[in-house]
Formats: structure tokens, sequence, C-alpha cells
């Protein structure tokens, strides 16, 4: 920009280059203004009509990954920072996804062998891949690109651990998957008890093999709090309470994730009404005292608030990464046996109301603050965007969704669709694209 300024300061004024996105040149004489104006008016027309096609959005919004482009947001050099560096969190929350055919996906769906079936979109029939050639960039610092073998070093004879519901095993799963492109044989990748990936219940831990000695852990817990059973008799609790969620007190399990190096908390899609006092039949307890007219959001709150108090007690910040992955938005907002609203989405939607709600969606804490205190991975506006990444229909293996289908009925009539969790490779990469970002930065 400096020598084409310097150039125009030593020409006559009548000359301008004006630069198009395509890298071509258009020289304006003012003897042919009205001419070149026109010209100019074409072609920026034409370059925006290329950039769009395909898209949903405005070709400002999106870009193409070529051979020279980098991971990075695009910052200037004398303001470039690095996305996971301590106190920067937020900086990964702005920014735009990318079309990226160059190096996404991250690897190939039927050679990672930790994926479930309800994830496996391309194998269970689904026609289009583009929902996993996406990646993010944030706008405002330098996002390194993913290096599975580097990650392997700096995890070396470490714990990386996921706690949370069923979407963060999605990310769990996602996080195995991307590691395991590393190894040449994912077979020599084995789970410590000899349970198999379809174990939904308890804690599952897969250990990379020498000289890695790195175990991937999942652990379920929806709430992250104690679930506790019905209230003692003192505390009078009405027969429909059957059980409590312990606000106050954490997950039993607890004592297995102090000594991790790595832990990433997610927690909200089960605290809803519905599941917990009509199914569970479920009522917050906080420390002894029952509370039958607490709301849900405050409960999830106070829950929060004892996730937090336990990381600053009972967590070494100085050796252990803590996060805390915010809520990821589902597109439940239709009839589920009919596609839900998520079915027919091939493309990202680029616009997004940023005071959206989401049903089931809880305020989440921006940050939870406090030296050594957890990290927020903010991945709820980026997530929201991704309407295309969900497996819809294409949850389950073709053979079964034929089963489903009555007579004479369209594909997948009939059929539950799954707009909650992410088909892989897709989204769940994405947020753990920024996860390492921050773990490179914390033991790098």
């Amino acid at each position: 920009m400096e020598m084409a300024s310097a150039r125009r300061r030593s020409v006559s004024s009548a000359r301008q280059i004006v630069t198009i996105s395509g890298g071509d040149h258009v020289v304006l004489w003012s003897g042919c203004a009205l001419l070149a104006s026109a010209s100019l008016l074409f072609i920026l027309l034409a370059a925006a009509a290329t950039k769009s096609s395909g898209f949903r959005a405005a070709s400002s919004e999106l870009s193409v990954v070529s051979k020279k482009d980098g991971a990075g947001a695009g910052v200037g050099e004398e303001e470039e920072c690095y996305c996971g560096e301590a106190g920067r969190d937020g900086m990964l929350a702005e920014g735009k996804w990318v079309r990226d055919e160059m190096y996404h996906p991250l690897y190939e769906p039927r050679e990672c062998p930790f994926v479930d079936v309800g994830f496996r979109c391309t194998e269970n029939g689904r026609p289009d891949g583009g929902y996993a050639r996406w990646r993010w960039r944030p706008a405002h610092c330098t996002l390194p690109r993913f290096d599975a073998k580097k990650l392997l070093r700096v995890l070396r004879n470490r714990r990386l651990v996921f706690i949370g519901d069923s979407i963060g095993r999605n990310q769990w799963e996602s996080m195995l998957c991307m590691l395991s492109s590393a190894v040449s044989n994912s077979n020599s990748i084995t789970e410590e008890n000899g349970n198999p990936i379809s174990k939904h219940k308890g804690y599952l831990s897969f250990r990379f093999p020498a000289p890695h000695n790195l175990t991937v852990e999942h652990y379920r817990s929806p709430y992250l709090v104690r679930r506790g059973g019905r209230p003692s008799r003192r505390q009078r609790a009405p027969r429909h309470v059957r059980s409590t969620l312990q606000l106050a007190a954490m997950d039993p399990r607890e004592s297995r994730w102090r000594q991790a190096d790595v832990l990433v908390f997610n927690s909200g899609h089960w605290w809803n009404l519905d599941r917990l006092q009509q199914q569970l039949h479920c009522y917050f307890q906080d420390g002894k005292k029952l509370r039958l007219d607490m709301g849900v959001e405050a409960a999830y709150q106070r829950a929060m608030e004892t996730l937090q108090r336990w990381v600053l007690e009972e967590v070494d910040a100085t050796k252990t990464l803590a996060v805390f992955r915010t809520y990821s938005p589902a597109h439940n907002r239709g009839a589920s046996n009919n596609g839900g609203s998520c079915a027919a989405e091939t493309l990202p939607e680029l616009v997004v109301n940023g005071t959206r709600r989401w049903p089931g969606m809880m305020m989440q804490p921006e940050a939870f603050g406090g030296p050594g205190g957890l990290r927020v991975l903010n991945v709820t506006m980026m997530t929201a965007q991704r309407m295309d990444g969900h497996p819809a229909t294409y949850n389950v293996e073709p053979s079964a969704r034929l089963k489903m289908m009555p007579a004479a009925a369209g594909a997948g009539a009939g059929q539950r669709a799954d707009c909650s969790h992410w088909c892989l490779p897709g989204v769940p990469d994405a947020w753990n694209e920024l996860l390492y970002a921050m773990i490179i930065n914390k033991f790098s």
C-alpha cells in the first residue's frame, strides 16, 4: 500500500491504480472516466458473483482458502497476536467461517474408528460433503494450523479429559480422530478397560501408545454437579420429588479429574424443565436446602459457580489447563420426525441475530474471572451459524433408515432427526482447532 501511495504521488493525478481481489489492475485515465467507471463496476459485480456462487452469504463474509492462505485471521503485521493466549479468549469468538478445500476435512471419516454411528453422516448416506470443508477464522488473532503430530508431542505423558454431556462426547470423538490421523496404526490406540466406543455410560479412556503415552478421556456428566436421590424426610419434600441436583457439590468422580493436564467441561443441553422435572422428577438442592421454587437458569448459574470454585480450590493452574466450552446451539424448530429444521441445510447461515435464543439455552458466563480460573472457549455464536452441520436424518445406518420408512413415504419420513449433535468430521473439529491453540500456548 505504501508503494502504491508513493507511485500515485509521483505521477499525474489523472491516473489511478485500483486493485481488484483477483489481482487484476484497472487503469483509470481522466479522459475515459465514464467508460472506465462502467468497466470497473462490471468487474466488481462479476467478482462478487463469482465469490458468492454456491454460498448463502455475501462475498464479503466468505473466502476460499488457497495455497498461499494461512490459518490466521489476516491481522496486520504490526498488531498481530496469536490465538490461545491467556486473557484473550474472547478473540476466538469473533470471526467468520471460511471454505477450505485444501486442508479440510482434517481426517477421513471412514478411517477413524472412534466415531459413533449417529455422527457418521457420510457413511449413513448423506450425499453432500461440504459441511466438513469449513474452518473458523478468528478476526483479531492468528490461529495456528492444527498439527496432530505437534499436539501429540506437547501432550506426551499427559491426560486430556472431556467432561460433560453427549455434545461434549461429540467433541471428544472429534479430538480422537484428529489425533489418530498422525498415528500410523489406529488399532494401537486402545480403551484402557477394554470397553467399546459404543459405551455411553460412565467413562471411556483411550491411550495412545508409546512414545506418546497420552490418554484422551470422556466422563459423562451432563450437569457437572452431584445428582442425589430422594430428599430426606426432614426436608419434607413432596412425593413427586424423586431426586435432586445438589448444586453446591461437584460430581463425585471429581477426584479423578484433579490431576489431569487438560480439562474440557461443557454443560447446558440437559438444563431444561421438561427433562429435569417432567421426565426425571428432579429438583434443585442448594446445600441442605431443597429449592422447589428455583428456576433452571438460576440453578445453572449456581452450578457454574460450584465448578469455578472447584477449579480454583482443587486444580493446580500451573500444571493444568481448565476450559469451559460454551453452549452449542441446537436447531430443533420444527417437527423432529420430519427432518426438524436442519435436514435441508447444506451451507452455513452466516447472518445470525446475536440476541436470538434457542430452546434450552442458558446464559453462559462470559468469563469466570480470577487468576487460575476456568478459561472460556466461546463457541456459541460461531456454532449457531452451522445449521448445515447436524446429522439430521443421517444419524442411523442406511439399512436402519429404510426400516423406519413407512411405505410410499419419502426418505427419512417417520425418522427422528438429530439437529443437536454434529456430523464428524465437522463443526466440533473447529472447536478443537481453537482448543489446540489454547493447549499449545499453555504447554509449549
